[in-house]
């Protein structure tokens, strides 16, 4: 959550890799050889493209610069130039994001992204070429084009990937305004795509992988990677592992590895080249997880040293992190902290906060607003009771003033009667001192080369975490149940920056 900011698009996939629409992959095999476009990106399509652009890098926390981010788009413009689009390396624009989300999307007019946190979880140089492939195939096949078509027949509504809408929110329109709320930002382009275009994108960039030398089978390791994070980040949390992190509305990539790897030929598949250790060598020092200019999570913490505040998550909710906004998430409710425009008047700002969920035409307010001081910190709250199509949910407004041009807020939603889940996290909110905001370290990505009587045990105990660390050493380096370390081997660790 960045210093300046007003709500978080949180893993908005256009085009996204295994976090986008549709269903698994399963049958892939016998799908239809799509062939790419050879048409060029028009003046239409890019010009689409540079409009939204700025948006996406605002709500990734920005473009890394450096030579990190300079590999990445040379893998992904060479990638590019398979698609057999007549002006893919000239017309591409290949962005590696500041995000500690993993994903990885496209977006009409030849523009690609993948998270840094994505690139951590790939082992070679053609697994990330695969995933930029993929994304490259939903620009080739037009397919952004295509669901706003259909979006435009059947209502952008009815088709909007939503993380913040569930079964709390339904359809009414504090649900709608909620969901916007943790989606704002290029929503026209925020569709789902059909089972039949992931298919058809999958296909293209293992095509595209092979025409450029790579081995094809890399489209299915990242995606069991994937998998892999996103149980090993289920089981952690302590919920469902059939629903990802980044989006509820994206499907499970573990659905996905043995339709890719058939597509590849299967596992006894002669290989092309993986480039493993000069991709590990170009990634080293990668940020990895938060970025402590967005704040950091910690557990059930998060902490933000710059904007020196911090608070705790209720106990069986987990937090998502963005450049605008944190969202907490649990089966009995979900929230946000923000902030908005604050004037010095706290009541007010908080009846602004209620009016904005409602909409432009809305009357939603708080049935009282209280004022309390809650850790030394002024702050007033307010709960409306509305009707969100399928019951009753509390929505409270929870406000705390810093300074007198600076408040920051957090929106909850709950069954009627439960929103108190929410108390303990509403009464932690505190300020931090300057000898807490410089303890908070961020971790980064080292590669290391396996020494003799170096194992498993031995180098797990090196990751930066209190807890899982052998689970979380073999995710992040697919490391299956039997694998054994080889001397001179090169693996990942995540460490402390300093």
């Amino acid at each position: 959550m960045a210093k300046a900011f007003t709500r978080k698009t949180l893993a908005i996939g256009v085009a996204a890799l295994a976090l986008a629409g549709g269903a698994g992959m399963g049958g892939v095999a016998a799908t239809a050889q799509i062939p790419a476009s050879s048409a060029p990106i028009t003046p239409q399509e890019a010009q689409m493209g540079a409009q939204y652009h700025p948006e996406f890098l605002a709500e990734f926390g920005g473009a890394m610069s450096g030579p990190q981010a300079a590999y990445v788009e040379q893998v992904g413009k060479n990638i590019a130039v398979q698609s057999g689009l007549g002006n893919a390396r000239e017309s591409f624009t290949v962005s590696l994001l500041n995000s500690p989300v993993h994903n990885a999307f496209a977006v009409p007019g030849g523009y690609i992204y993948t998270t840094r946190q994505l690139v951590t979880l790939m082992n070679n140089e053609a697994e990330l070429a695969g995933v930029l492939g993929h994304e490259v195939g939903h620009v080739a096949a037009r397919h952004s084009q295509r669901r706003q078509k259909a979006a435009q027949r059947n209502s952008i509504l009815g088709v909007l990937g939503a993380i913040g809408s569930s079964i709390l929110l339904g359809d009414s329109g504090i649900g709608s305004t909620l969901s916007r709320g943790f989606l704002e930002g290029s929503q026209l382009l925020t569709l789902r795509f059909s089972r039949k275009q992931e298919l058809e994108a999958d296909n293209l960039g293992i095509q595209y992988l092979a025409r450029a030398g790579y081995d094809r089978r890399a489209m299915s390791t990242v995606l069991s990677s994937l998998a892999a994070q996103n149980t090993l980040e289920a089981r952690l949390a302590g919920r469902n592992a059939s629903v990802p992190e980044w989006a509820s509305t994206h499907p499970d990539p573990a659905s996905r590895v043995a339709g890719a790897l058939a597509k590849a030929g299967g596992a006894a598949a002669s290989g092309g080249i993986t480039n493993r250790d000069t991709f590990l060598a170009r990634i080293d020092g990668l940020l990895y997880g938060d970025d402590p200019a967005q704040g950091m999570i910690d557990g059930s913490s998060f902490t933000h040293p710059e904007l020196r505040f911090a608070f705790t998550a209720p106990q069986g909710f987990y937090m998502i992190n963005g450049t605008r906004a944190v969202a907490i998430q649990g089966q009995g409710g979900q929230a946000q902290m923000t902030l908005a425009p604050y004037n010095g008047n706290l009541e007010a700002y908080v009846r602004a906060a209620f009016t904005a969920l409602g909409g432009e035409r809305s009357t939603l307010a708080p049935q009282q607003l209280e004022r309390t001081t809650v850790n030394g910190l002024p702050a007033a709250y307010g709960v409306a009771r509305v009707n969100n199509g399928q019951g009753q949910v509390d929505v409270v407004v929870y406000a705390y003033e810093f300074a007198r041009d600076r408040a920051y807020h957090f929106v909850a939603v709950a069954p009627a009667g439960s929103a108190g889940t929410f108390n303990p996290m509403f009464q932690s909110m505190r300020r931090i001192s300057a000898a807490e905001a410089a303890a908070v370290v961020p971790k980064k990505l080292q590669v290391v080369t396996v020494a003799r009587g170096d194992t498993i045990a031995s180098l797990s105990r090196r990751m930066a975490y209190p807890n899982e660390q052998e689970a979380r050493f073999r995710v992040l380096n697919a490391l299956g149940n039997t694998a054994v370390l080889v001397p001179g081997q090169k693996v990942k660790l995540v460490v402390r920056a300093r």
